[in-house]
């Protein structure tokens, strides 16, 4: 039987993510998510990068999960969301990264994963602003995120946690949504929860 090499690949660029739990989000302490299971939805955006040959600068995908209890107890589903303005050999490198097979964060979170459903090709609007980026995936996700507050004063403020071993970002700033929802494949709605950004770069295949 042929076997496929996975070339050497790299990228560089911004990660968001939104999600059920309370602020901070205790997954990222491998600490049992807030109300007991973990809704959540990675987003990339790639300033720089290959894949082999495929220039993948540009590019924009992500995936929204859900388990029904910590990530790392497994049983999860997922929907990759790939930007449709993907050429078919960009499609064909981030299908092979999103399903593990190639390294990096993807083949960690892809043992915890039970179900995953067919990609979907979604026209991908994307304004990186830190806490207040907004991104939408066609009308599947909606990700709209937004400075935390002081409750008492209202006056927003700043963030972040350093993550040396952090295999998705090492430094990641925390933000809410004014708005949170993904409506196909995988459905919820989670808007005034947990939200995070963070530069990541990422290389393989392991060695």
């Amino acid at each position: 039987m042929a076997t496929t090499t996975i070339p050497r690949w790299n990228l560089r660029g911004k990660m968001v993510q939104a999600c059920n739990c309370e602020y901070g989000c205790p997954c990222e302490f491998f600490a049992p998510p807030s109300h007991g299971h973990c809704h959540g939805t990675w987003s990339w955006h790639v300033e720089a990068g290959r894949f082999g040959d495929v220039d993948l600068a540009g590019v924009h995908f992500g995936a929204a999960c859900k388990w029904p209890g910590a990530i790392h107890d497994g049983n999860g589903e997922a929907v990759p969301l790939l930007d449709e303005r993907m050429t078919p050999e960009q499609q064909q490198a981030v299908g092979t990264l999103l399903g593990g097979q190639a390294g990096g964060p993807w083949a960690i979170i892809a043992t915890t994963l039970t179900t995953v459903h067919e990609p979907k090709l979604l026209a991908w609007d994307y304004t990186f602003a830190g806490s207040e980026t907004s991104i939408s995936a066609g009308d599947v996700l909606t990700m709209d995120l937004t400075p935390l507050r002081n409750p008492v004063t209202g006056v927003a403020f700043e963030a972040a946690v350093v993550l040396p071993t952090g295999f998705l970002s090492k430094a990641i700033n925390h933000a809410t949504t004014s708005d949170f929802s993904v409506r196909d494949g995988v459905s919820y709605a989670y808007p005034g929860k947990d939200a995070a950004w963070g530069d990541f770069e990422y290389d393989g295949p392991p060695t």
